[in-house]
């Protein structure tokens, strides 16, 4: 009997997710919440915000939903699996207290310390005028970060003391990233090439996905503020077997055996931002879910069927699931609105998606139908992902910039140098 699934979230992401779901055999109806215009074609939207727990779980009761997948970070940090799997519902996702590992960066570097995981030196704070005092402890650039969870925004690289004490103010003074600034924590800034690892994760087993890079940046080069991300590729350029095998014995067999040691356990996705430094890998960050837009670009290339991943993982039986992947090339690029990642208007409407190439998958972010139905509009600072896969890298990249050419909306901004490394 085919199940249904509840998938939670209404981005980029999301909408990879549900395509890829609604690929499956095993896969029924799928039920998106809040859902988005392109999400829309594969699954029922229902407009219940992901932050809203009642609601999801009230859905969850009413309607015939089998199985959940939690996409953004906010409702897992609230709990939305513990509360879905007392409803006796499974839920792909780690539970509230894993969940820790990205809701709190001063939790995930306590975690990596204590098992030997090699990462940027740190301290944190819950003094502004203590963190003042502490400006240019790891020298320049200074790497201050918002504790909590801030969609992605909340990590400031300042060049020099001036840069320091705007994001110190900004962040515990103006509080403009809320409670997630109560706590910040200030990093030694680490040199290298930026990389991006998903892993599959259940209590006995840590599987390694296909290798991406992403680009942070709003501007070419990596300049200009962070954003969500604008763009990414698969598999990452940097990574070599050599790579992946260290990767494998100092970060992700120490950090499996560090949750068993610590009582996480953890099922679902576990992002893990790398610096590929000269010093060898070190992490970043630790994220509870699929990154965006990474699972654009890898779940392009994933060939087994994602629902039966997702089930050996909350069944704790992925040692024994086949995984495989395409060999195909795989591009991203995000087409955002103008102005993000500052302010920036909503309801522009979007015209060409009909026009791009049949092999081209046109991930929907930040979007929506007008009122007549059938008039895409802007909705978000990120509104879609061209996503393009080829038998080479540049094929890919070349295919995924031409079909975004033939997109427009008011104000459209996006990245020129998606799938190009510096330094290779």
């Amino acid at each position: 009997m085919k199940k249904n699934v509840l998938v939670v979230g209404g981005g980029g992401r999301e909408h990879a997710i549900c395509w890829k779901l609604s690929q499956s055999p095993k896969v029924g109806r799928i039920y998106c919440l809040p859902g988005n215009a392109g999400i829309a074609k594969t699954a029922q939207c229902v407009p219940i915000k992901a932050e809203d727990l009642d609601g999801i779980c009230r859905f969850a009761k009413e309607n015939p939903v089998d199985f959940a997948v939690i996409g953004p970070e906010v409702p897992l940090s609230m709990g939305i699996v513990d509360r879905l799997q007392a409803l006796g519902i499974p839920a792909f996702g780690p539970n509230q207290k894993c969940a820790r590992l990205e809701a709190s960066k001063a939790f995930t570097k306590a975690f990596l310390l204590r098992h030997n995981i090699p990462t940027a030196g740190y301290r944190e704070f819950t003094d502004k005028e203590a963190l003042r005092d502490a400006i240019g402890i790891f020298g320049f650039p200074m790497v201050i970060k918002a504790d909590g969870l801030a969609a992605g925004k909340g990590v400031v690289i300042a060049q020099d003391r001036e840069e320091a004490e705007k994001a110190i103010d900004e962040m515990m003074g103006q509080r403009i990233f809320g409670d997630a600034g109560d706590r910040v924590v200030v990093e030694e800034y680490l040199t290298g090439i930026e990389a991006s690892m998903l892993c599959f994760v259940d209590q006995n087993t840590i599987v390694p996905m296909e290798s991406a890079q992403d680009y942070k940046r709003i501007f070419d080069g990596d300049e200009g503020p962070n954003t969500g991300g604008m763009g990414s590729y698969s598999p990452s350029l940097v990574f070599t077997p050599q790579l992946e095998e260290q990767i494998r014995r100092e970060i992700l067999d120490p950090t499996l055996k560090g949750f068993q040691g610590d009582g996480l356990d953890f099922k679902g996705v576990l992002f893990i931002g790398l610096m590929i430094s000269k010093d060898g890998p070190k992490v970043i960050e630790f994220n509870n879910r699929f990154g965006d837009p990474e699972t654009q670009s890898v779940l392009a290339r994933l060939e087994t069927d994602l629902f039966d991943i997702m089930t050996a993982v909350v069944e704790n039986r992925l040692s024994r699931q086949e995984i495989r992947w395409s060999d195909r090339r795989a591009v991203c690029v995000v087409l955002a609105s103008g102005g993000y990642p500052g302010s920036y208007e909503k309801g522009k409407p979007i015209s060409g998606l009909a026009d791009v190439e049949p092999d081209i998958t046109v991930f929907h972010a930040g979007t929506r139908l007008a009122e007549d139905g059938l008039t895409v509009l802007t909705d978000g600072g990120r509104v879609l992902g061209v996503t393009a896969t080829g038998a080479t890298h540049q094929e890919a990249r070349e295919k995924a910039f031409a079909n975004a050419k033939r997109i427009h909306f008011e104000g459209m901004q996006y990245r020129k140098d998606i799938g190009l490394v510096r330094g290779l």
